[in-house]
């Protein structure tokens, strides 16, 4: 059985407060692994197969939160915001009592962590345009006012996804770690069983999702399947 790290203090000095409190570092565990074992993976979900069935148009109204057909992307981006901000807040905490940065594995992957996730939300804003034939207020007949750099897929677009994609699964990764290493210096013994059941939970879904076909392309989902589009004209034979 794990026992709790001598080092871990049960209590800090905050000098603007000018008292010395008791620290509850199970808040924190608890707040972490919601964060990264479940609402993370969540929204990674959401965006993965929440995507709308294609059609021949996609979607026409602008990428708004106000427009039910977004709700996938708005939870999607707006969680994540979430998910970082609250990260940032928990860590930050940390620090304070703690008086400084450990050095620890868990301290260590957990910095990591939070900084990835601030990468992302940062890359997110840096996405570009959307565009689109049908989109808001393109006119179909018009060729140059469809651009933008999803539609286009300019290379600020590929970068943006390949990137953002990729490093999310490396940061839950990280986030894995952090959580890990973080409840064998402070057991939990039932969030750790949370914790260990819930990957299997979300794979269990996914799979599920998987067999129904569930996981639509988001450009077809969002600009229609037509062969006129240039994504979907680059990827004919695919």
């Amino acid at each position: 059985m794990f026992e709790k790290m001598p080092h871990i203090k049960e209590e800090a000095y905050i000098g603007f407060l000018d008292r010395t409190v008791e620290i509850h570092w199970n808040y924190h565990a608890i707040l972490m692994v919601s964060i990264w074992l479940f609402l993370v993976p969540l929204l990674v979900t959401i965006i993965r197969y929440g995507k709308p069935k294609p059609t021949k148009y996609g979607l026409r109204r602008k990428v708004h939160i106000r427009h039910i057909e977004w709700w996938w992307f708005n939870a999607h981006k707006y969680g994540l915001w979430t998910a970082v901000l609250l990260s940032l807040a928990g860590v930050t905490v940390a620090f304070v009592v703690s008086k400084g940065f450990s050095g620890s594995v868990h301290s260590i992957l957990g910095i990591l962590t939070v900084i990835l996730g601030v990468i992302q939300v940062t890359a997110g804003m840096l996405r570009g345009t959307h565009g689109g034939k049908y989109y808001n207020n393109a006119d179909p007949e018009d060729p140059s006012t469809w651009h933008g750099d999803h539609y286009s897929r300019t290379t600020r677009r590929r970068i943006f996804e390949a990137y953002h994609k990729t490093a999310g699964y490396f940061t839950l990764f990280c986030a894995a770690g952090a959580i890990g290493s973080g409840l064998m210096q402070y057991p939990m013994p039932t969030l750790a069983t949370i914790a260990l059941i819930t990957p299997f939970v979300f794979l269990a879904f996914w799979v599920l999702m998987e067999f129904l076909e569930r996981r639509y392309d988001g450009y077809r989902a969002v600009h229609g399947y037509g062969m006129e589009h240039p994504y979907n004209k680059e990827r004919e034979y695919l």
